[in-house]
């Protein structure tokens, strides 16, 4: 049957008009974010309706919570903390002059306030770059764990390591040992039920963050949480990019060996994991839990005097604190800057530090995987390369198996290690936490480790990236055109 072109023009002007008017209504919603709204507006422009479908699946925005929706009888003492913090560190006293660390009061001032991280000292910390090593100490842990055990995960695979570890924790379960596992209903989509039946019956609890009402279907594309923390009795915490897999053990085929980094750590900075645990626990969980002492013990004497800073940031906060906190460390650079991410989607105010950094003569170093697990998101990565090499940033590509660390040292003095990747998703769109650490014998480990990896990797040169074939510069082309919504 052959349809009355007038018919088809009449429907394709609908369209038409549909889409301008879901485009302005893009515009609208995104109005204080340009880049992300003209990316949005292209996706209209080339899939009509089905973008705005799109725009309605990873657009989504989230409510802004309270620092005191869970802190319940323990805010007055927090409260009373950070306001006599703040005053230290606004009358510049809370390190001696003579501290090495004394010039970044400012930055942990910035944290203090925008993220309520408490700055504290009397940490111990300890590096794993090796995922056999670091699961074979977090197990070690459960299995001497006497109170409670807290796992929080982006992803989880039920294989060989995500059975061990479910093992460890049903037994410990069996013991009267509370244990809760929370993990991200996307990052987290091909784990089945039955693997957390052991855990419940021997009366363990899990939790997804934020699932989907629909099964097999989650539009909540936006807004995971990408923390990957473990604490056990409030007294030993870890944090970094390790989630829970086979391949993060080195033994997928595809990426080859596994190089991340990930950190134990035993002091006062566990108490803010926990409270972070406890917050995105309730967030995600029916069975709410009340904060009592217990979750929150003495931390034990011990001789190393790490100082450090937890930071979360994601999009329920009012700013992007662990975007800033970089901003921040970057820009008091004198020396060196060592950077490792397997993403880097900045946007224009952290390629301007980085820029500016380099320019001023410091020895700006970049360390990406040269491999890809992402299309879209590997190619718009190295279409900010080229401008970051016309800067004199120096940039090398991991070639040992796949790069996954999320680390930053500066002068080999103050360092970050966390979940963050250096994307737009993980500044905006994902709940993060990074550890700020202000101490120089651990920065100048994190640095050394660093250097160690160069020897695995291929510097890219500008005179390099110029010769690359026409079709990879069409292919950076359009990813970066994506990359505010990547």
């Amino acid at each position: 049957m052959n349809v009355p072109i007038y018919i088809v023009q009449n429907i394709y002007t609908l369209i038409m008009l549909l889409n301008i008017f879901l485009a302005i209504t893009v515009i609208f919603l995104e109005r204080r974010n340009a880049s992300s709204a003209w990316a949005w507006v292209m996706v209209l422009l080339f899939i009509p309706v089905l973008g705005f479908i799109m725009y309605l699946i990873l657009g989504q925005k989230v409510r802004k919570r309270k620092l005191n929706k869970l802190l319940g009888d323990n805010q007055r003492i927090i409260e009373d903390t950070m306001e006599k913090q703040r005053l230290q560190l606004l009358e510049r006293r809370l390190l001696p002059e003579s501290s090495e660390i004394a010039d970044y009061q400012d930055m942990m001032y910035m944290n203090l306030t925008t993220s309520f991280a408490l700055y504290t000292t009397h940490n111990a910390v300890e590096i794993f770059t090796n995922g056999n090593q670091k699961f074979d100490a977090l197990i070690a842990d459960i299995e001497a764990a006497e109170r409670h055990i807290h796992l929080e995960y982006y992803i989880v695979r039920d294989d060989d390591l995500g059975r061990r570890l479910a093992a460890a924790l049903a037994k410990k379960a069996k013991q009267g040992v509370e244990v809760r596992f929370l993990y991200d209903h996307i990052g987290s989509s091909s784990l089945p039920r039955r693997f957390f039946q052991e855990i419940r019956e021997a009366g363990g609890l899990e939790a997804a963050f934020f699932p989907s009402r629909i099964p097999y279907l989650n539009l909540k594309i936006n807004y995971r949480n990408h923390r990957k923390l473990a604490v056990i009795d409030g007294k030993v915490g870890y944090i970094g990019g390790f989630n829970i897999g086979d391949e993060y053990l080195g033994l997928n085929a595809h990426f080859g060996e596994w190089r991340d980094t990930h950190l134990k750590v035993t002091g006062a900075a566990v108490l803010q994991m926990q409270a972070q645990f406890l917050m995105d626990w309730n967030l995600a969980s029916a069975g709410r839990v009340e904060l009592d002492q217990s979750y929150f013990p003495v931390p034990d004497e011990i001789q190393s005097r790490i100082g450090m800073q937890l930071v979360a940031s994601g999009p329920d906060t009012d700013y992007q604190e662990i975007k800033n906190a970089y901003i921040k460390m970057i820009s008091s650079a004198k020396n060196t800057i060592c950077l490792q991410t397997p993403y880097f989607v900045p946007d224009e105010s952290l390629m301007t530090t980085l820029r500016i950094a380099a320019l001023s003569g410091v020895k700006v170093s970049i360390m990406l995987p040269s491999k890809p697990d992402h299309f879209f998101v590997y190619w718009a990565t190295h279409s900010y390369l080229g401008e970051l090499l016309a800067s004199g940033v120096r940039v090398y590509l991991y070639e040992r198996g796949f790069l996954h660390a999320k680390t930053l040292v500066v002068d080999g003095k103050v360092a970050s290690v966390g979940t963050a990747n250096l994307d737009i998703r993980s500044f905006k769109l994902n709940f993060e936490m990074n550890a700020f650490i202000y101490d120089r014998e651990t920065s100048s480990r994190l640095e050394a480790l660093f250097r160690e990896d160069v020897k695995s990797s291929r510097q890219l040169t500008a005179e390099d990236y110029a010769k690359r074939p026409l079709f990879n510069r069409f292919k950076e082309s359009i990813s970066r055109l994506l990359s505010p919504i990547l």
